[in-house]
């Protein structure tokens, strides 16, 4: 029996809206979506009268040809949609929906272990455990390039703004229009656009939720942006740094933890700061794990490349209240239920699924070893020598992708926050992609050294 099956067998109430939703909407396919440990969004697109089936006896497919799930000789999955996450896909004229699914192991009928979903939901069990329920609100940025007379990506702006710049120099405002149209269409609620500080930089922010849903929102988002963007012959981007020496993109992450009875576990009143011990461990268990979280919320050889001082990239260990150069933020809250962290390091290359749950089980271990938080750096510490930050104790993120790896292999809690199977299989993409990159000669090498030596 799935979550989207009654007792005796039949539909849940759930389900069969959706269905009625397909008839009166006039579906006619069905995208199945699942990501795989990577965090691409993979999908089997079903005739629409097919949805019960998916519902009640769910879909199967080839796992062997996903990145990181299973081995050829054990490749049956079965797909079981979520029924809460039905949508109509506002690009394919109002007749293709999609359903985001959790993946099934069909040798034991249990969740697979290598779903980054289930990684997430596992989180999320052990925070309910200890009687909270984790909510996020992440802001992912990304860059929009013009494409070149093939259809191909360019790292050329079709605009000259800069940070809450108006047209005419952002150019792009109605395409971010248009994309606040389509994320309406599909559930989201929007808080605010802008341009951000690069140019052909933007930034979209909706509202928070629970960590499940914010996840799911993140894969919809960047598929969203990304068709949307190319109706007008443009290509978004979220990587992290694909033009030198300005800002890259990151995904500053919001979290907050709620109690049973709906009150916020990081608000204190009476503290200087307006957060509770609770929130204060949590943000020390983040800050212990930091160098093996950057592995999962900057999975990339480019994500290291936009974590350098200088372009308001986080990359020192501490918090403030007031600045942004420090790896996580206390932002202002208007009213005691706004009382959050923000985690200024993840950057949208990242799996949600994987740094929500890193993120959680680090601040969670925070809580359950009652770690003491340091002072708030309230200084801009980008202007510290090294002498300075030393000390205040201040250590760094890793320098590259090789170095937040070995972290990883190293840090028991955050491997086992993966799991067995996804620790295994990440390391192994992850230590391929940095072996690739260290053995291959850059254009900046041969500018730089051909004619020199």
């Amino acid at each position: 029996m799935t979550e989207d099956t009654a007792p005796d067998g039949g539909l849940s109430a759930e389900a069969q809206r959706v269905l009625d939703e397909i008839d009166e909407k006039n579906v006619d396919f069905l995208r199945l979506q699942f990501t795989d440990i990577l965090g691409t969004v993979k999908n089997v697109a079903v005739p629409a009268d097919q949805a019960e089936k998916a519902f009640t006896e769910g879909i199967y497919f080839d796992g062997s040809s996903i990145e990181g799930f299973v081995r050829i000789q054990e490749s049956d999955m079965r797909l079981k949609p979520d029924a809460s996450t039905f949508a109509i896909l506002p690009w394919r004229d109002g007749h293709s929906a999609r359903l985001i699914c959790d993946v099934i192991n069909t040798s034991t009928g249990e969740p697979f272990e290598g779903d980054p979903r289930y990684v997430l939901k596992d989180a999320l069990d052990r925070a309910s455990e200890m009687g909270f329920e984790v909510n996020a609100a992440p802001e992912p940025e990304f860059f929009l390039f013009e494409e070149d007379e093939d259809g191909r990506a360019t790292t050329k702006t079709n605009d000259a703004g800069g940070y809450f710049d108006l047209a005419p120099k952002d150019l792009a405002s109605d395409v971010r229009r248009d994309i606040i149209f389509g994320l309406e269409e599909m559930g989201f609620d929007i808080e605010a656009s802008h341009h951000e500080v690069a140019q052909g930089q933007h930034e979209i922010n909706f509202e928070y939720d629970d960590a499940l849903t914010t996840a799911d929102n993140v894969g919809t988002f960047r598929t969203v942006v990304r068709a949307i963007a190319a109706q007008h012959d443009l290509h978004a981007t979220f990587m992290p740094k694909p033009i030198p020496r300005i800002n890259g993109s990151g995904m500053h992450t919001h979290i907050s933890l709620f109690t049973e009875d709906g009150e916020n576990a990081f608000h204190d009143g009476d503290d200087e700061f307006d957060l509770s011990e609770t929130a204060k461990q949590f943000t020390a268990g983040i800050l212990d794990h930091a160098e093996a979280l950057a592995a999962v919320t900057n999975p990339t050889v480019n994500s290291y490349k936009r974590l350098v001082p200088g372009y308001e990239a986080p990359v020192y260990v501490a918090w403030s209240d007031r600045n942004r150069s420090a790896l996580i933020r206390k932002p202002a809250a208007r009213v005691p239920a706004a009382s959050r962290i923000e985690a200024r390091f993840p950057d949208p290359s990242c799996n949600p699924y994987l740094a929500f749950a890193a993120l959680i089980h680090a601040g969670l271990d925070g809580i359950e070893r009652e770690l003491d938080c340091p002072d708030p750096v309230r200084e801009n510490i980008y202007e510290f020598d090294e002498a300075k930050r030393e000390e205040y104790g201040i250590t760094t993120l890793p320098s590259n992708l090789g170095e937040a790896l070995d972290a990883l292999e190293e840090d028991e809690l955050v491997m086992d926050a993966l799991g067995d199977h996804v620790a295994e299989k990440f390391l192994e993409a992850k230590t391929a992609e940095y072996d690739d990159y260290r053995v291959d000669v850059s254009d900046w090498e041969i500018d730089r050294y051909l004619e020199t030596f």
